[in-house]
């Protein structure tokens, strides 16, 4: 048997392919750098060996399947062209696997991991469903009817996918390392949506969907009236959120979800809109909303000692508003200390004064040091730019997340795709050794 080898086997896409690969009977490893990532935990769940970057780690009769963040010179992938062995990008082998289902690509600058967790899930309870989820979550079932994937529009690596459907939360200017701005973001969602096969269900509440162009029908969806797929009547409460869903102006059915926020009545409309046009009835989307438990890093909900923290991938303005909208929802009685870190210095540069003003919806807000990536790990720019744009916030370090237990009756949203964690993390083990003095 071929050995599948994953090099940057921790990526947010890569560790559920290799996942994925895995549940279906392949033989896989792969390697990374030696810091821990919540990527990696389902990966040792599964028995997955991962290795450290080794270029001895390659031999020729293996398949590399080569992460988007490492370029052609990286060592093992030298090394794997020496050797002859048979090199494939990640995007380019998850479009091939992906044409053996009925395959459901989500995609959009924000909301991709939770509308595709979401839509795994209620697929699931409908006919089987294999799922690669950007939270590192992966399954693979052979007789699956169904394949969802998150589609990643940076670097247009989407444009490897000829999915079936295609849903489409957003068009926002992201990735400015790559993306020239909102046009050229725009340019490559419209090449994406001519190789959807069957129907792009798209969000009409975003005016750049609204100006997608291709040769199969469009549907959409929203909370505006010109949508065919709208939510009225919408209630909040602190256990979640109902609502009306009128096709076409006609009534369909009242569904409730365990979620907070705008975004998350978005997502729901977006997955309710597929199972429709899959004839999938709304009894079984009911259930199915009922028993969802969320995805990795997406309002991530603890409690320790009293105190409310969440774990949240917000790295972008948009994200943030939307997490502190889901928190005040949630939890309208108590103030709100953000504790942010941002990712990548073009980001944290392109967007400095959003990112101010995304985060003043917060009572209180404390900075971490900018988080490099693979691909751009400096910069000029540091975290004093942003807050001094932010009045009253605070820049934490590691060594100083005491200054956090002054906040008593608080949510702690701990935001960013970078290591961020490890402050909760820090946080946690001190409330619990307070707990215990």
């Amino acid at each position: 048997m071929t050995v599948l080898h994953f090099t940057g086997i921790k990526g947010a896409g890569m560790s559920p392919l290799a996942q994925i690969m895995h549940d279906m009977g392949e033989q896989v490893q792969g390697s990374d750098i030696e810091q821990h990532f919540f990527t990696e935990d389902r990966l040792r769940e599964r028995g997955i060996t991962i290795l450290p970057f080794d270029p001895d780690n390659i031999e020729a009769n293996m398949t590399i399947v080569a992460g988007n963040a490492f370029n052609d010179n990286h060592p093992e992938l030298v090394k794997a062209k020496e050797l002859g062995a048979t090199i494939i990008r990640y995007h380019e082998f998850l479009g091939d696997l992906m044409k053996q289902y009925v395959s459901v690509a989500i995609t959009g600058a924000h909301g991709k991991t939770s509308t595709t967790g979401l839509m795994a899930h209620v697929l699931n309870g409908h006919k089987p469903v294999s799922y690669l989820i950007g939270d590192g979550t992966g399954y693979g079932k052979e007789d699956s009817h169904f394949f969802v994937l998150e589609a990643c529009e940076y670097r247009r690596h989407f444009l490897a996918y000829h999915p079936d459907y295609a849903i489409m939360t957003n068009i926002d200017f992201d990735h400015p390392d790559y993306f020239s701005g909102i046009e050229d973001v725009f340019s490559a969602f419209e090449e994406m949506a001519q190789q959807v096969k069957k129907c792009i269900i798209a969000c009409g509440d975003d005016e750049h969907l609204q100006k997608i162009q291709a040769p199969i029908p469009v549907v959409y969806y929203g909370l505006g009236e010109e949508n065919d797929f709208q939510a009225q009547n919408i209630i909040k409460t602190t256990s979640g959120t109902t609502f009306d869903v009128m096709i076409r102006n006609e009534f369909f059915h009242t569904f409730t979800i365990p979620m907070f926020g705008d975004h998350t009545i978005l997502n729901a409309l977006a997955v309710i809109s597929l199972c429709h046009y899959e004839n999938i009835p709304a009894d079984v989307i009911q259930q199915q909303f009922s028993s969802y438990g969320g995805v990795n890093r997406r309002f991530t909900q603890t409690e320790i000692g009293g105190r409310i923290l969440i774990d949240d991938y917000a790295h972008h303005p948009t994200e943030i508003r939307a997490t502190l909208q889901s928190a005040r929802q949630k939890f309208p009685d108590r103030e709100l200390v953000a504790i942010f870190q941002p990712h990548t210095f073009s980001r944290t540069q392109t967007f400095l004064q959003e990112f101010a003003d995304s985060l003043a919806d917060a009572n209180h807000t404390y900075l971490c040091d900018i988080f490099g990536s693979a691909r751009e790990n400096a910069g000029v720019l540091t975290i004093q730019d942003l807050a001094e744009k932010i009045e009253g916030s605070h820049v934490l370090k590691e060594d100083g997340v005491s200054n956090l237990l002054e906040h008593g009756n608080a949510v702690f949203l701990f935001m960013g795709a970078g290591d961020v964690t490890k402050f909760q993390e820090a946080f946690e083990n001190l409330i619990q050794t307070e707990e215990t003095v």
